[in-house]
């Protein structure tokens, strides 16, 4: 009997202009967590595509518990026992939890559903695993958590033994995460090998029994987790020293580029205020960050400052100018860059060409077009000078489809766009979102960059850690309100912590001095 769960050996696969796995071999151990770790565009989610029986390998082969076995799709998969947490999860908005979760493998009696034995297993793994879901909710009014833990029910729901978890805990907050990597150990304890893609170094050095890592498509190493630290981890990602904290000179705020007033906005599912009577001021030449357990307004507040929802009272002042009510392309063409939440949703077209999403905002200027006209050499030596100053890794260029670039890469286009265009306010929603150690040392070293030409930056980020290291000043929300005010040198992660779980908060009408 095979000691691997697993062997992936001498995997290639190509795309046009671009070999995505070049002679991999991978081999999971029965009852261990595997981490995969690489850079963005280095064929890690390629690799777990071909095991899951996604995409089919032009050459080597997979051994299952150490026979040969040939993955033509995921049913198939599904019969080896190999179950699959998708980085962009692949859940039908329109069903409940309950039929997504039992989606492929229904049971059915004279043609129709039954139910309850399902909804009765379900709640039994749920309680084992302490994974929380209302099985009648709506996939499309839940939150990213409980749509991550539904994706790992549907995997367990079909009793398989082999999971693979794809960027698990890009969406997820600091809570959320935590939570994961005490199911992940419980799985593992249960006889479950699992195979753990992953950018977050801490969250390797936490879970994982060894690491294979992957560069340019090719296998570098497997190490154990035990012989190493995040820095080795780093190095042998990127093939260099990484500088895991920003060096920035100390901020120097001039006038004020973003002022909001007593903002009130209505959350979209109940009605009720999400923002409530918040304010905040961003100056030119600092950043300012807002911190918070998710689902706490920071997501409609964005929104609304940004033009994505309505605004239901209150006040938005750009450059001195009430922009509350303009509409997204005025913000846009005044001073506003914005890095969005949601890339799929709100930051790129999916299909169009890499090129065409580089200029979304800018098409309609003299640079780009004439008399209605696009002028497309134009267009395209710009994007391959952000392709090239960014490093956005895609198969074929600026023609590259944006569906078709990995997760990572999509993000790092976004950025490219929104640093690249003249503002005076950059609003950055999880910037380094899915992004490895290497393309977050770049981003963040550009948003010092930004901040040191005199742009303000406002700054929403759920990663503790990228809160104190690039912010100037941090704003806790909490409930919809700003509950505290910090000086990133004068707090720490703890007490932060307490004001993001509605423990303590200050009267924001005081000084932080005279309110703690």
């Amino acid at each position: 009997m095979s000691e691997y769960a697993i062997e992936m050996l001498n995997i290639t696969k190509e795309f046009p202009g671009i070999r995505a796995n070049d002679n991999i071999t991978l081999r999971l151990r029965k009852g261990e967590i595997l981490a995969l770790l690489g850079e963005n565009g280095a064929g890690k989610s390629t690799l777990m595509s071909i095991l899951f029986g996604l995409y089919q390998a032009d050459s080597g082969k997979i051994l299952v518990n150490g026979k040969e076995v040939h993955i033509k799709d995921p049913n198939d998969a599904n019969k080896y026992g190999i179950g699959m947490d998708h980085q962009h999860f692949k859940l039908v908005e329109v069903f409940t939890v309950l039929e997504n979760i039992i989606l492929g493998c229904e049971t059915t009696k004279f043609g129709f559903l039954q139910l309850k034995e399902a909804r009765e297993k379900v709640v039994a793994l749920s309680k084992k695993y302490g994974l929380y879901v209302d099985p009648d909710a709506l996939v499309e009014d839940i939150t990213v958590g409980m749509q991550q833990r539904t994706e790992i029910l549907r995997m367990l729901y079909k009793n398989n033994d082999i999971l693979i978890f794809d960027e698990p805990t890009a969406v997820l907050t600091p809570q959320e995460i935590d939570e994961l990597m005490k199911i992940m150990k419980e799985l593992a304890k249960d006889g479950k090998s699992i195979l753990f893609i992953s950018h977050k170094l801490n969250e390797i050095m936490k879970v994982a029994d060894r690491c294979t890592i992957l560069r340019k498509g090719k296998y570098i190493d497997t190490v154990d987790i035990k012989d190493v630290d995040p820095e080795k981890l780093s190095e042998l990602m990127v093939g260099r020293k990484i500088n895991l904290v920003s060096n920035k000179k100390p901020a120097e705020p001039k006038e004020t580029v973003l002022e909001v007033k007593d903002l009130v906005v209505k959350d979209k599912i109940h009605g009720i205020n999400a923002v409530n009577h918040a304010s905040l001021k961003v100056r030119a030449g600092e950043i300012v960050c807002i911190a918070g357990i998710d689902g706490n307004g920071q997501h409609e507040f964005i929104n609304a400052v940004t033009g994505l929802m309505p605004i239901e009272s209150g006040h938005v002042i750009l450059n001195g100018e009430d922009i509350s009510h303009k509409s997204i392309r005025y913000k846009n063409t005044h001073g506003m860059s914005h890095i969005p939440e949601d890339r799929h949703k709100h930051g790129l077209v999916l299909d169009y060409s890499l090129e065409q999403n580089m200029v979304l905002q800018r098409y309609f200027e003299d640079e780009f077009q004439t008399v209605g006209f696009i002028k497309d050499n134009d267009v395209r030596g710009y994007a391959n000078r952000l392709i090239e100053q960014y490093d956005v890794r895609s198969g074929q260029g600026p023609i590259t489809i944006s569906r078709t670039m990995s997760g990572g890469n999509q993000q790092k286009a976004i950025i490219a766009r929104e640093l690249d265009r003249k503002h005076n306010l950059l609003i950055a929603v999880q910037p380094t979102r899915g992004l490895d150690v290497g393309a977050i040392e770049y981003i963040h070293n550009q948003i010092i960059k930004s901040r040191d030409s005199g742009a303000g930056v406002l700054l929403v980020s759920f990663e503790l850690e990228e809160v104190m290291n690039l912010s100037d000043r941090i704003l806790v929300m909490h409930n919809g309100e700003i509950v505290g005010e910090f000086d990133p040198k004068k707090t720490d992660i703890q007490e932060l912590g307490l004001y993001m779980a509605g423990a303590k908060r200050q009267n924001m009408g005081e000084t932080k001095e005279s309110a703690v």
